[in-house]
């Protein structure tokens, strides 16, 4: 073995593997050298600051002493107690802990067991932006959420699910994809109502009208802002990191949006320069930390809406799995990303040609050193507002794929029992359920852990296939019972999208399609057998399956209700296909009251889906 190979293999680099269309593949040795590199890896030398060389975590379970071994130690607890012994360490609470050892600092995570399973329930998802009503205008908005979790819950749903509110980019229209944030413990500012009607623009949403309408409608209502001291609270208890939050969001007021396109000192959120504009812009600061709070007023407003309706989960929240390069995200927290690689996916059956997200990720050598306290504070940040959060892409917990700048791409090694622990942690106490999307090339044993820790995959139907043998689709007897059954995603065509192969017209015209008369054919016949299967070829007999499949949980998408053909993302694009931009075709009191809604729910009903 070369000295590459056993450094590569030590920090935890897989770079020859196969790809979700089975082909093998082998990242050449300039991809290792740049994810080594990203991974702070000098010839044999770590670069992780001196304060972090020394500590590390340890997922323990909660209530247990743990032999420690010999030597005398430091315990501090989460609730600031200090305790010193030696030998093994007393039983500990559910939570996180850190002790002192011989010189080292260990970050014991505390966990619960197994996360309870949810009751039967079923809800509906699709995209807050696509929601509407009086007009086409806008984003969606916060409030829409309450009204439409109170129409849904009359017909028994459980939850209502949406892609991810993260705080965005609202300077740069261009950037309005839920999956590539600025900063995911933040909120996405241009979902609030402030009672403004902005600019219509029909079907498919022009986010470079919508969005300076947008902020000048929160800069129009901030004006009218007389002080709250319920805001004084709330901005006091957001310590030093909202300051630098709403530090950051002020300087992308003057700079731009991206941090690295800023004076040298002003990309440093602790230098003096940093300081000084906070001190010389405090009511830029102000206005930012305002509509942070309104966010985080509409949408808890929403989520308890939901819960009088007698929603059990109300909110079904999204994690989104990445930040932006050069977001509020990474600016404030530096060290934690790896600079220079981007996550994304291998080829596989979302992305044929394989997946660049342009998304900074976490480099797990500093998540352990830190006692995985950003990635806490992630979990924490949605579980305030839901009773259901999904982890976008949680194979990345147990191995994430990093492409270097212009390279091609290898899989990084990642501590997934520790993060699954805090996963635990988290959801226990917010007293909530977990969905993983466990869709792509996935790991071995890593939905044996996800059921092991009671966090739920995903098994949509059209994927759920018999694919070592006949390729016929599966009955709905054989899905996993810890899962959440949907017919597809928003990365999938919709159910009449797929039946008229539309998802099939976009790729031919990408030259992603080398036969296409071939793909038709294939497609008529899969339609025929998902017909033979369900018994039927409307979409009722679809969610019949649905809701007779053995899955704990059954997500109905909205676009489906409303008749949508057109997908909200075709993997792979940009430009290419207006992704994140189609509004639903009836407005939101449509919707509740379409005739769709009402039969899927009696559906559901007779499957014992409801309270």
């Amino acid at each position: 073995m070369s000295d590459l190979d056993a450094l590569c293999q030590a920090a935890g680099l897989t770079w020859v593997y196969r790809d979700g269309a089975g082909r093998m593949q082998e990242a050449p040795e300039e991809s290792r050298r740049a994810v080594l590199a990203a991974l702070g890896h000098s010839n044999t030398d770590a670069a992780l600051p001196v304060a972090l060389q020394r500590a590390t975590s340890l997922a323990i379970p909660a209530g247990v002493g743990h032999d420690w071994g010999p030597g005398p130690w430091v315990l501090h607890t989460e609730a600031g107690e200090e305790i010193r012994g030696e030998g093994p360490l007393p039983a500990l609470p559910m939570g996180y802990h850190r002790v002192q050892h011989n010189g080292w600092t260990v970050h014991l995570l505390a966990e619960p067991p197994r996360l309870p399973l949810p009751p039967r329930r079923w809800g509906v998802t699709l995209p807050l932006f696509a929601l509407w009503e009086d007009a086409p205008s806008g984003m969606g908005a916060y409030p829409l959420l309450g009204a439409l979790a109170e129409g849904l819950a009359a017909q028994g749903a459980g939850f209502v699910g949406i892609n991810p509110i993260h705080a965005g980019f609202p300077t740069d229209a261009s950037n309005f994809s839920p999956y590539a944030p600025s900063h995911r413990r933040r909120l996405n500012t241009l979902h609030i109502d402030t009672g403004t009607a902005l600019p219509e623009s029909g079907a498919l949403i022009d986010y470079a009208a919508a969005i300076p309408a947008q902020c000048a409608a929160l800069e129009a209502a901030y004006a009218r802002f007389d002080g709250d001291t319920a805001f004084d609270d709330w901005r006091a208890a957001g310590g030093v990191r909202l300051e630098e939050f709403v530090t950051h969001q002020a300087l992308s007021d003057v700079y731009g949006p991206y941090w690295g396109e800023w004076p040298l000192p002003l990309q440093d959120p602790k230098s003096q320069e940093t300081q000084n504009f906070a001190r010389d812009n405090s009511q830029r600061l102000q206005f930012h930390a305002w509509a942070q709070w309104q966010a985080e007023t509409q949408l808890s407003d929403s989520q308890r809406r939901a819960r009088a309706a007698g929603m059990p989960f109300g909110l079904y929240l999204d994690i989104a799995v990445g930040t932006h390069p050069h977001g509020a995200e990474t600016w404030a927290e530096r060290g934690l990303f790896a600079q220079g690689v981007s996550l994304g996916a291998p080829p596989d059956l979302l992305g044929p040609s394989g997946q660049r997200w342009g998304l900074a990720p976490m480099r797990p050598d500093v998540l352990r050193a830190t006692g995985y306290e950003a990635f806490a504070q992630t979990l924490r940040a949605q579980l305030r507002f839901c009773g259901l959060l999904r982890i976008d892409h949680i194979l990345g917990l147990e191995r994430s794929f990093w492409l270097p700048d212009g390279l091609p791409g290898l899989y990084v090694a990642m501590p997934r029992n520790e993060l699954l622990a805090v996963v635990r942690i988290e959801a226990t106490r917010a007293g909530a359920s977990v969905i993983g999307e466990d869709l792509g090339t996935i790991p071995e044993g890593l939905r044996g852990a996800l059921e092991a820790s009671g966090v739920l995959g995903c098994r949509v139907a059209v994927f759920e296939r018999d694919w070592e043998g006949t390729r016929a689709f599966l009955h709905g007897d054989a899905y996993s019972p810890t899962a959440l059954a949907s017919w597809g995603t928003h990365d999938t065509p919709t159910w009449e999208g797929w039946r008229q192969g539309r998802d099939i017209d976009w790729r031919a015209q990408l030259g992603e399609v080398p036969d296409e008369a071939e793909a038709r054919a294939i497609r008529a016949e899969e339609v025929a057998a998902f017909d033979a299967l369900t018994g039927g070829s409307d979409m009722a007999s679809m969610h019949r399956h649905l809701a007779q499949s053995a899955s704990v949980l059954v997500a109905v998408q909205g676009e489906d209700l409303a008749a949508s053909v057109e997908q909200a993302n075709l993997p792979g694009t940009v430009f290419e296909h207006p992704n994140w931009c189609r509004r639903l075709p009836l407005p939101l009191s449509g919707l509740i009251s379409a005739p769709s809604l009402a039969h899927t729910g009696a559906l559901m009903a007779e499957s014992g889906r409801i309270d």
